[in-house]
Parts: C-alpha cells; sequence; structure tokens
C-alpha cells in the first residue's frame, strides 16, 4: 500500500475577548463544501507555522495578526487525503474578519458549537454539510474546553488541612477550575481513610467554585469514580492499552516525561498530558529540568493539550504558551 503524503495546514482558533471563536464555511469549489472550518491553510517552502497562518489570515479574511501562540499539532485522516493541523490561538489583530474567498464566517461559542458537532453522528458525508462543523475541527472545540491553570496539591499531612483548605478556597476564588489531588507522603499512606476524608472535603469545595477534581491514580479507583477523573501516572499509563473505564463526562489526566510519554497518553484517549520537570523546583534541587527546548520536542505532534510542569507561574504563563503549552500545572504557586 502506498503510503499517504501528510499535507501540513496551519489552522487559526481566532479568539475575541469574550472568548468567541471564529468559523468560516468552506466555498463552493472546495472539498467538503459548506461545512465549517477554523481558518487557516497550507504551509508553502520554508515557511514556519506562524509564517503561514499570518499569511494565510490575510489572504483569507484581511486580518493582520499581531499575536498567536502555538499550540496542539494533529494529525487528521479523511478518506482521501491526511492532514497535519498545526492549531494556533489568535488573540491580537488588526482589521475586521471578512470573507475574501466569498466564504460565511460566523463567531460562535466554542462550547455549544461543540455541542452541536457531537450532534453531528457518524454520517459525515462530505456533500451533505446541513450545517456541519468539519471533522477536524471538533477536536480543538474540546480542547477548547479545558482551564489553562491545573493546580495540583500538597496537603502534607492531616494537620495542615485546615492551612491546605484556606489556600483552595483562595484560588478557587481566583478563577482555578481544575484540581489534582495527589498526596505521595501522606503519613497513613495514599488509601488512607483520614485521606479520604480530605479527598472529600476538597471535593465540595471544589464543586461549589464550579471546579473539577481529579484523583492521582495512586489513590484508591472507587475515589476516581466520586471524583471527576483521574490523572494517571506515567509508570501506570504506559502499561495501560486503553482508557480507564469511567463516566463519558470524566477526564483522564496522564503525567509525561518524554514524547513517547504523550504519544502513549494520545493513545489511550487521555484528554490531556503533563509534561516536565521543565524548570528546577524546590522538591528536586539541583535537578535542571529538561528546559523550554526540551518542552517543545516533547510535544511535538502531541495531538492533545499539554501543560508544562515544574517551576511554573503566571510569571512563566506567556513563554511556556510560546513553546505550545496548553497552560501550566503547578504546587506551590497556584495552591
Amino acid at each position: 500500500m502506498t503510503e499517504r503524503k501528510i499535507i501540513d495546514v496551519a489552522a487559526g482558533l481566532i479568539l475575541r475577548g469574550d472568548g468567541a471563536l471564529l468559523l468560516g464555511q468552506r466555498p463552493a469549489d472546495k472539498p467538503w463544501p459548506g461545512w465549517w472550518e477554523l481558518p487557516g491553510g497550507k504551509l508553502e517552502p520554508g515557511e514556519t507555522v506562524l509564517q503561514a497562518l499570518t499569511r494565510e489570515l490575510h489572504e483569507e479574511i484581511g486580518i493582520r495578526v499581531t499575536q498567536a501562540w502555538p499550540w496542539v499539532t494533529y494529525v487528521h485522516h479523511y478518506p482521501h487525503s491526511t492532514v497535519r493541523l498545526a492549531f494556533c490561538q489568535v488573540t491580537a489583530w488588526e482589521g475586521e474578519p471578512a470573507g475574501l474567498e466569498n466564504q460565511q464566517l460566523r463567531w460562535v461559542d466554542p462550547a455549544q458549537a461543540l455541542s452541536d458537532a457531537l450532534r453531528q453522528g457518524d454520517d459525515l458525508d462530505p456533500d451533505k454539510p446541513d450545517g456541519r462543523v468539519l471533522p477536524a475541527t471538533i477536536p480543538p472545540l474540546r480542547w477548547l474546553q479545558l482551564p489553562t491553570t491545573y493546580g495540583i496539591s500538597g496537603i502534607g499531612s492531616p494537620s495542615h488541612l485546615p492551612a491546605f483548605l484556606q489556600r483552595l478556597d483562595a484560588a478557587l476564588a481566583r478563577g482555578l477550575k481544575l484540581v489534582q489531588l495527589r498526596e505521595p507522603d501522606w503519613p497513613e499512606g495514599p488509601h488512607a481513610e483520614s485521606l479520604r476524608t480530605a479527598f472529600l472535603q476538597v471535593l465540595e469545595r471544589c464543586h461549589a467554585a464550579g471546579a473539577r477534581l481529579l484523583i492521582n491514580s495512586m489513590h484508591p479507583e472507587p475515589w476516581w469514580h466520586q471524583a471527576d477523573g483521574v490523572h494517571l501516572r506515567t509508570a501506570q499509563a504506559v502499561v495501560l492499552q486503553s482508557r480507564p473505564s469511567l463516566p463519558s463526562d470524566a477526564l483522564v489526566g496522564v503525567s509525561a516525561h518524554t514524547q513517547g510519554d504523550i504519544t502513549h497518553a494520545r493513545k489511550l484517549g487521555a484528554d490531556f498530558a503533563v509534561l516536565g520537570a521543565v524548570l528546577a523546583t524546590p522538591s528536586h534541587p539541583g535537578e535542571p529540568g529538561m528546559g523550554w527546548a526540551g518542552f517543545a520536542e516533547g510535544l511535538r505532534d502531541a495531538g492533545l493539550p499539554v501543560f508544562a510542569l515544574g517551576g511554573q507561574s503566571e510569571a512563566t504563563r506567556d513563554i511556556a504558551r510560546s513553546h505550545g503549552a496548553h497552560g501550566i500545572a503547578g504546587i506551590r504557586a497556584v495552591l
């Protein structure tokens, strides 16, 4: 069988300050006519992704990009072609988007667009768009629902719980929406009843604030089902062949240290991965971390959102995003 040529495409998620996302309708003279997609186009020889994105958005919808972030690179197989989509988030531009190729444009709520897209079903006839979203556009709509800050607990012991809950309440009040309970050093062990009591208190506070709580896989599996999903340790993830059996709305995160770990996380159907340590941390003195170049290499062709872990804070958020991170994850600087 002849191996398919991969077509490299830069695709822009043009995001207004109110969170609305711009979609364009494919013209009648192109494949999948009438389907809604993210603006963008093929890379020309010698172009970087951001160069191609800037050129395509100017040619296609008439805007000049002034701020864009690399995000997730994702390979999608259509019946007659394979595309490698380098999704980028565009957060600032000059000019008003207009359909310069006679295509319709519309601003949508990403969550509502995702809900509508998921109702498309499996009958994806390219000649019958019926207002549908192009299949390759559905994954980034899903990824946009993930918060960009991921807090990891560091309670330590029952005596430290009151102080931790105060820090948690403050972080939730600041807008934290995704938390992981991870307590490897709990005095009575990771399965202790006293830790379960703490877990339920943390869960109650998270849900009251509209946040989701994941359980690290070192803790009992029944807790995963009580919470909003599980965060798999690297060693546990690599021996799994499929996504853990959880409710359909549960999240699955994976800890990764290499590009291979991230590749496996994608094969498992994980919702996101955490890659690190990027920078030196107090918990690992003398270990410099993989650095930003190592981080960027680790998430190459990731196919899912990846958080940067290790030495992260608001001060590193922009540099993390400039290297392709979905967001930042941390203990001390977040919780």
